[in-house]
């Protein structure tokens, strides 16, 4: 009996299997050829992308490697990070900063940190991190690029040493000279803890780890754009007051207030040739001039110009004796009608 079997054809068994379930054969064999054949390009696809997955889940990680990895986890003392891999990561707070006073309080779930790993095993199979090493290796090249750039940057004033005050940048220790706090004198760094301040990087030399920055040049740059823009609203021929600052060989400056200060230049301060200002002015003394140019942010002062206005005047005013008017006319006379 079972030669019998045996001896069945394979085709009459399908026939008659595709018979028995009330379907075609030719229909039967081409449903499930269809079927193979649309399950196996998304098969294809799909096991191509767990292979690029898989080997970069297994892709060695050594001891002084940089890698990028998103936050998992977060403890005070602690966070988590995945890297896709095999194994995640532990940064602690110790290894995350040289700043004192940072916490990971900013830190957000699913953030991208860049870190170095220390150890490949912390004891619990896990990697053991640190961010400020990593910092320290990528930070100089943002740094060198913000000196580049001169690009301005807020930072944090967070201690005070000698000759001035500490504040960091990119996890950096900079160091701010107490010169380049402010345009003017800086007598107490105490009152300058804490505060906020922009600045500019002046120096990063990754070599001797020499990280120096300023405000001054900041707030050069824009005291002098407010300075152009009040002298922008200057009007040419405008009498006023002002001391007189400085003397100097070719003139004396003289503050006119509000910010704004002019050049006197020798030529314009007397009707008589003179050979230095200060046979003229002193410092500290109020003077009477008149704003005569306005060029390139730069005011042009004149006394001169004062007095060829009151002999103008006087000349203006000037008229003859009648001719009727006796020769004795008194000197005082003459001149009674005059406006000095």
């Amino acid at each position: 009996m079972s030669e019998q079997i045996n001896s069945i054809p394979e085709d009459t068994i399908l026939s008659a299997s595709a018979e028995k379930a009330g379907v075609p054969e030719t229909e039967n064999i081409t449903s499930e050829a269809a079927e193979v054949s649309e399950a196996a390009p998304a098969s294809s696809e799909t096991m191509a992308d767990y292979e690029a997955e898989i080997a970069a889940s297994f892709k060695p990680i050594h001891e002084g490697d940089i890698l990028t990895g998103t936050v998992i986890g977060i403890s005070e003392e602690e966070i988590t990070l995945d890297f896709g891999t095999y194994t995640d990561g532990i940064l602690r707070l110790e290894d995350a900063s040289d700043d004192p006073s940072f916490t990971f309080n900013d830190i957000e779930m699913g953030q991208k940190l860049s870190v170095t790993v220390l150890r490949r095993d912390n004891g619990e199979g896990r990697l053991l991190l640190s961010m400020k090493e990593a910092t320290a290796v990528l930070a100089w090249d943002r740094l060198q690029q913000l000196l580049d750039n001169q690009t301005p940057i807020t930072v944090k004033i967070g201690g005070i040493v000698k000759g001035g005050v500490i504040a960091y940048v990119e996890g950096i220790r900079g160091f701010i000279p107490a010169s380049k706090l402010s345009l003017d004198y800086v007598e107490n760094l105490e009152e300058w803890l804490n505060k906020e301040i922009t600045v500019r990087v002046i120096t990063a030399d990754a070599e001797d780890k020499r990280l120096v920055l300023s405000a001054r040049e900041l707030l050069r740059e824009k005291a002098e754009e407010e300075r152009k823009k009040k002298v922008s609203n200057v009007e040419i021929g405008l009498v006023t007051e002002g001391t007189v600052e400085s003397l100097m060989p070719y003139g004396a400056f003289v503050n006119l207030g509000n910010g704004l200060s002019g050049l006197l230049h020798i030529s314009q301060i007397s009707q008589q040739r003179i050979k230095h200002p200060g046979v003229v002015l002193k410092e500290g003394q109020t003077v009477k001039v008149k704003i005569i140019g306005v060029k390139d942010g730069k005011i042009s002062l004149s006394m001169k110009a004062l007095e060829d206005v009151a002999a103008t005047q006087i000349e203006e005013e000037v008229f003859e004796l009648p001719e009727t008017e006796a020769a004795t006319t008194s000197l005082a006379s003459l001149f009674k009608n005059i406006r000095l």
